[in-house]
Parts: structure tokens; sequence; C-alpha cells
């Protein structure tokens, strides 16, 4: 059975990116954590704070798994050395964890989408998760669902407060 990862959250883990959309179009079904093969000029771009999930996405290439579109820019120290911005970039996985997701992938409409990239132990990291893409209609409910519970969190703090209605 694959291993949960650990949340990007946890103490001691600095978050350098979020793909704060993702959550808001994919349902997210299960999440990984993933080493990610980079240069050193892009570890001391992300320790500069910058980079973009946006756009980003995983893909299954000949048994290997490609996070593409990631957008590190350029350190502005560097010189000759420096990286192209969005080039492809090897995740590493186990070989069990890397079969289990193409079977996963192969087998239903999902896909491989990041959801953060963070600093955890001197390593950089990349919370993956397996998800489905959600319909306009789900994200409504999603939406109404989150109005209702944050309505829910005021009243309360109202009648705490002695502010009934």
């Amino acid at each position: 059975m694959a291993k949960k990862a650990k949340s990007p959250k946890d103490s001691n883990n600095q978050v350098v990116a979020s793909n704060r959309k993702a959550r808001h179009n994919y349902a997210i079904l299960e999440t990984f954590e993933a080493g990610i093969a980079l240069m050193g000029t892009e570890v001391k771009s992300l320790r500069d704070g910058q980079a973009s999930l946006a756009d980003a996405f995983a893909t299954v290439d000949d048994g290997e798994i490609w996070l593409r579109n990631l957008h590190i820019p350029e350190y502005h120290h560097g010189s000759w050395t420096n990286h192209a911005p969005r080039r492809n970039r090897k995740l590493l996985l186990h070989r069990k964890q890397i079969d289990n997701l193409v079977g996963k992938i192969r087998d239903g409409n999902l896909t491989l989408v990041p959801l953060s990239l963070y600093f955890t132990g001197g390593k950089v990291k990349v919370e993956l998760a397996l998800a489905r893409g959600k319909q306009a209609h789900d994200k409504r409910q999603d939406m109404a669902r989150r109005d209702a519970q944050r309505e829910v969190t005021r009243e309360l703090g109202r009648r705490v407060k002695g502010m009934t209605s």
C-alpha cells in the first residue's frame, strides 16, 4: 500500500509554492510525497521563495513520472549555469508507487496534479495528488457547502459573544 504523504503544513516544512486552484478544479483521491530532480540554480531560486505551480501537471513517460510546466525562474545570481525556467523535471518515487499510479491512471479518468512544493529536511519535495476533474455542478455544491459552514461558524461565534439575532 502506498505511504500517505506528509502534509506540507507539518512542522519544520517550508512551503515554497502551492496550487490553490487544484482543490477547486479536482477531487483529490490520494496524495503522495515525491522527491524532485533539480539543478543547483533551481534549488537556490526555490530557497528565495520563487516558483509557480499554476499550470503544472505530471505525466508518465516510459515508466517514469515527469513534472511539466513547473515555473522556477532563473536564479538572479546565476551565470551560464542557469536553468531553463519551464524545463521538465523528473519526480523521484519508488517503483511500486509508480506502477500503482500508472495502473490507476490507465483505469479511470484520473490525473496527477502537484498540490505544493516545499522543503523538508533540506530537500525539495512535491505533494502529488491522484485526482479526478470536477464538473461545474460539483464546484457549485462545494461552494454552497463552504458558505453554509461559514454561516454556522459565524452564528456560533455570535451566540458565544451573546449577540443572538
